[in-house]
């Protein structure tokens, strides 16, 4: 392997290859439920170089991890313990290469950290509506290789649709370049949704066209309590009709939840959660003026109160209380973590079907594991809940995780599937859920995806071992 060391050191030069020291941001995933060993970590600053790695790991029969922010929860951009795996980090390749006002469209390179590509926009005096809990250190290629979705999916869709066109490095070192911006262009197979959710197994996403928006005049959100999840369901169904295309945000969350946050974040006022079971963030944005929104929000609230489905709320006066309360939402998954290790799950299910759904699966784990908490939360406006299962207070958190998971996983998948649901909704499908969706999707589904795979990647060398199990490298 040295050969290949000193061949990607002339490549993007001695310092951006390591395999010295602690490598432990680049080997550790998030969770810190898997710990890899690579080989080197190399860190191209350009197309070009990422090309040039690839040819030479291709060449050599080494295979390649590709790893943005290393922010994702499905153990799918870290290397497996062999030593043997490339991690390909594209931290350098950062930079905003054009933004286009009158197409509405911002060219960015992969390790573009999410948060610079909302400020860039913000100064440019557009909004690009991603938007994260780890929006400060994950990356826009990573945002695209998983299909992030976020708290603003209800009203902009999924990062593949905020994605116009892409730069990609294929299998073999090629570079695909399709970096347009056109909003029609049918000329063939879509190739751009062919790499946005495939989590670095085609290829290598180098840089991306995203779709910008004006700024809204005005941003407004509110704090409601409702008295059950299908109150939140009808709230939500009040909200399309009264706020149209202004409703931007419709998060749900359960009181367990909230009181983590309250107990492991003191700092922070939770709002009305001590007496109701659920609470619901909205985000209402309006392209006239603040006065108008908080004439439609307020006026929503009311009728909500009328009709029972919310019992109290609070609409926040300021920019500095809105933040406050997202603040609150996003804290819910650090909380858990300072709970303790816990049984996550991202799944996605008809809105219409989700009260039915908690209520059944709440009842089902309770009687097999007494004493089970259940962190339920999430993006209820487009489906996805982040239904997470913590051990019981008295429990040990590791023994419940070693002897519980797979059973958890069994119980809750099954159901979101006799719900009409899917097992992943944003956090993609990693090394976590390979043997999940090979049980849990279509036998002719996985062919067409097999099959997919072994035309781009015949070496089996891209991020191995994630999203589709393939015989065997090589094929």
């Amino acid at each position: 392997m040295q050969d290949l060391i000193d061949t990607l050191r002339q490549t993007v030069g001695a310092t951006h290859v390591l395999t010295d020291g602690d490598l432990s941001a680049y080997e550790l995933d998030w969770r810190k439920r898997s710990r890899g060993k690579a080989l080197a970590v190399v860190r191209p600053g350009s197309t070009l170089e990422v090309a040039a790695v690839v040819k030479a790991c291709a060449a050599a029969g080494v295979s390649i991890v590709p790893q943005g922010g290393n922010t994702g929860l499905v153990v799918g951009s870290t290397p497996d313990d062999s030593g043997t795996q490339i991690v390909l980090s594209l931290q350098r390749m950062h930079a905003v290469r054009q933004i286009d006002g009158a197409n509405l469209t911002m060219t960015v390179e992969a390790g573009c950290i999410l948060q610079n590509l909302q400020d860039t926009a913000e100064k440019a005096g557009f909004l690009f509506p991603l938007s994260l809990a780890a929006e400060g250190s994950c990356t826009i290629g990573g945002n695209l290789s998983t299909n992030a979705g976020g708290t603003q999916v209800l009203r902009y869709g999924n990062t593949r649709e905020l994605c116009l066109g892409l730069e990609v490095v294929t299998a073999h070192g090629e570079i695909w370049s399709g970096l347009s911006g056109l909003r029609k262009d049918n000329t063939g197979y879509d190739l751009r949704n062919l790499f946005v959710g495939s989590e670095g197994t085609l290829g290598i996403i180098t840089a991306a066209t995203m779709k910008l928006v004006p700024q809204p005049a005005a941003q407004l959100t509110a704090w409601a309590a409702v008295p059950s999840l299908d109150h939140a369901v009808a709230l939500l169904g009040l909200a399309h009709r009264h706020l149209g295309a202004g409703l931007t945000g419709f998060e749900v969350m359960g009181q367990f939840a909230l009181s983590l946050v309250a107990k492991h974040y003191p700092q922070q006022r939770v709002p009305l959660y001590l007496d109701t079971p659920w609470c619901v963030l909205l985000e209402n944005s309006d392209s006239e003026s603040e006065t108008h929104a908080r004439d439609r929000f307020e006026h929503l609230l009311e009728l909500a109160m009328e009709q029972g489905c919310v019992t109290d709320a609070v609409v926040a006066e300021n920019i500095a209380q809105a933040h406050a309360l997202w603040h609150v939402r996003e804290s819910i998954s650090m909380a858990q973590a300072e709970e303790g290790l816990n049984i996550k799950h991202d799944i996605s299910i008809p809105v219409s079907r989700i009260p039915e759904f908690v209520r059944s699966t709440d009842a089902l784990l309770t009687a097999h594991i007494p004493g089970v908490r259940l962190v339920n939360f999430g993006h209820l406006g487009d489906g996805n809940l982040h239904y997470n299962v913590q051990a019981p207070a008295d429990g040990d958190a590791a023994t419940f995780l070693r002897t519980r998971e797979d059973r958890v996983n069994t119980l809750v998948f099954d159901a979101v599937v006799a719900h009409g649901g899917s097992i992943s909704a944003e956090h993609g499908v990693g090394s976590l859920k390979v043997a999940h969706l090979e049980h849990y999707k279509s036998p002719v589904a996985m062919d067409l995806m097999r099959s997919i795979k072994e035309a781009l990647d015949p070496q089996n060398l891209m991020n191995p071992g994630r999203v589709v199990q393939v015989a065997n490298a090589g094929f």
